[in-house]
């Protein structure tokens, strides 16, 4: 796994804090530093006697001098001004190699770098130049005017251009590994915000079916069984006085009891199809992606694709069937009236099985809450919508209440489909003492 951006941010307070992010930074350090105060301390014997200083001086000169190395990471410029300054000394080689290296491999500005790394290619170059010319001068030795200034460029291109370009390449190198590494982290908490939008989109597809669900079965069975009490009560009152009456509401309740067993039976045929998927608990992290690219594309299909899919899913009935719902009623002793306006047309699959089940639930309630009422059913064929509506009167009081139950969710539901195509619902009581639903769902062009 890769480093958090967390454990980053500690381990940059740690190198900040102590100078050193690690153990062995330091050893490293201290190691180069003692070197170099050893180095700059031999060759201060020669400084001093150069100087005419005494010995102990320029050792105790080079000692400190070569000491600073220590502090290269924390602050490279100074490491590179004090191997500058101690150039004319002829000391501190070993500090100007690591502390150019250092400083080109820093986070220092260029510019900086060029003007230092300069700086020090001009020191070395003329303390070489004047150097070899003393030699050349004490020696009784005449190679040419050539040779100096050629021998002064190469010792200090040599001493000076190794380290400000291996440390450009360990900068650089760095730089990218740091910037690779972020951008492992900066996926790793992408895929893992994805995994948690696609677990999101899981559980709101769950739910969404869920209510699905438990809206057609409350259509089929409050439907199918509030129509079977109310015939079973009249096969009650008429069972003495008409027997061929009786014999026929026994019928029709065991035509809408096999009809709501039908409709049941193929709802749980859909949910054991659902649950024969087998369903992985753990998705890899690698395929995360892939699914939510899946996801993303599916959600740019927009809502269209979506109800295509449902259309194609969810078989049901359609407003072809709306005559045979009314004939239902009416065999249970309900005078209901059903007027059509406008020319009848096919419409798309949800928008039918909507407004189907829209008149299905109107005419439940009637059953439920008034009983003996007289109910109109009014569908409407529009441009660009239809409109359908159920509307009963008062109870005239003599038909005795089924004694149906009533959980409340028959309007709710009515008004999630309604709303979930984009449509209008209305419901509530009518001045006359009865109750209106309405709903209008708006027809896509075709």
């Amino acid at each position: 796994m890769t480093t958090t951006g967390a454990h980053q941010d500690a381990a940059g307070m740690t190198a900040r804090g102590r100078w050193w992010g690690r153990r062995r930074s330091a050893v490293l350090d201290v190691t180069l530093a003692a070197v170099s105060a050893v180095e700059c301390a031999v060759e201060g014997v020669g400084f001093a006697d150069r100087a005419a200083l005494p010995v102990p001086v320029g050792v105790l000169f080079g000692l400190v001098a070569g000491a600073v190395l220590v502090v290269r990471r924390r602050w490279p410029v100074v490491v590179v001004l004090v191997s500058i300054a101690i150039t004319p000394a002829e000391m501190g080689y070993l500090m100007g190699v690591v502390g150019l290296y250092t400083l080109a491999a820093s986070e220092v500005p260029r510019r900086i770098i060029a003007v230092l790394a300069g700086m020090s290619l001009a020191a070395v170059l003329i303390v070489t130049f004047v150097r070899l010319r003393q030699d050349i001068a004490s020696a009784d030795f005449d190679p040419g005017p050539w040779y100096v200034p050629l021998m002064a460029v190469i010792l200090s291109l040599g001493m000076n251009a190794p380290p400000v370009l291996f440390g450009l390449y360990i900068g650089a190198r760095r730089r990218l590994l740091e910037s690779l590494r972020e951008r492992a982290d900066s996926l790793e908490q992408e895929l893992s915000l994805l995994a948690d939008r696609a677990e999101q989109q899981a559980q709101m597809a769950r739910t969404e079916e869920r209510t699905r669900i438990a809206r057609e079965m409350h259509d089929v069975v409050a439907h199918r069984v509030s129509l079977m009490v109310v015939h079973a009560a009249a096969l009650q009152a008429v069972a003495l006085k008409d027997p061929q009456k009786a014999v026929k509401n026994a019928a029709l309740v065991g035509d809408m009891g096999r009809q709501a067993l039908t409709e049941l039976r193929e709802m749980l045929g859909v949910l054991r199809a659902g649950d024969a998927v087998p369903v992985r608990e753990t998705v890899p992290l690698a395929a995360v992606g892939r699914v939510a690219a899946a996801a993303a594309a599916v959600g740019a299909d927009g809502a269209g694709t979506q109800g295509a899919g449902a259309d194609s899913a969810e078989d049901g009935p359609c407003l072809d069937a709306l005559e045979e719902l009314v004939e239902q009623s009416r065999q249970a002793g309900m005078v209901v009236e059903l007027q059509v306006m406008g020319e009848a047309r096919p419409y798309g699959a949800r928008v039918e099985r909507t407004a189907y089940r829209v008149v299905q639930e109107g005419l439940t309630n009637v059953h439920k809450h008034a009983a003996g009422a007289k109910v109109v059913v009014r569908l409407a064929h529009r441009g660009g919508e239809v409109a359908m509506q159920v509307e009963n009167g008062p109870t005239d009081g003599s038909t005795a209440d089924a004694g149906l139950p009533s959980g409340g969710n028959g309007l709710v539901g009515m008004r999630e489909r309604v709303t979930a195509l984009g449509g209008v619902f209305v419901s509530g009581p009518t001045d006359e003492g009865g109750f209106r639903v309405s709903a209008v769902l708006p027809v896509p062009a075709a």
